[in-house]
């Protein structure tokens, strides 16, 4: 399990570097490691579709910005980057839970960086949402 000292800096990067509506989703990391982020969406009736079920936008959010955090755990510090691609494929609702969101990143180059994000259910584990994103490295 990671320290609070090693969660932190991520938490509060969350707080510093990306806009209100994205910090209004009330994320909180969870774990880290080298190349790897896991954060908690707490499940909200503000982002929750008719029958308690979260929504995607807020799925897809929760994603991008998860992999933004990975990309500063696997570089050591924020590098500006953009979103290139963002390719989401829906499995299953996810209702009356949070979600663990898992970022990993799996190349980092000199102008773009690749990875995957897997949005699972906190109580069941079951697999709701899965990602793959290209960002470009400015």
């Amino acid at each position: 399990m990671p320290t609070s000292a090693e969660i932190a800096p991520l938490q509060d990067a969350l707080k510093e570097l990306f806009a209100p509506w994205v910090q209004a989703l009330g994320l909180q990391v969870e774990e880290a490691s080298e190349s790897c982020v896991v954060l908690r969406l707490p499940m909200s009736e503000q982002f929750a579709r008719s029958g308690g079920m979260l929504c995607g936008q807020a799925m897809m959010a929760a994603a991008d910005t998860a992999m933004v955090l990975a990309l500063i755990q696997h570089f050591g510090e924020f590098r500006p980057c953009t979103t290139v691609q963002l390719s989401t494929s829906f499995l299953r609702p996810l209702s009356n839970q949070d979600a663990l969101v898992e970022a990993r990143v799996l190349r980092a180059g000199k102008a773009l960086a690749f990875g995957e994000i897997e949005l699972r259910g906190a109580d069941d584990g079951k697999s709701v949402c899965r990602a793959s994103t290209t960002y470009a490295l400015l």
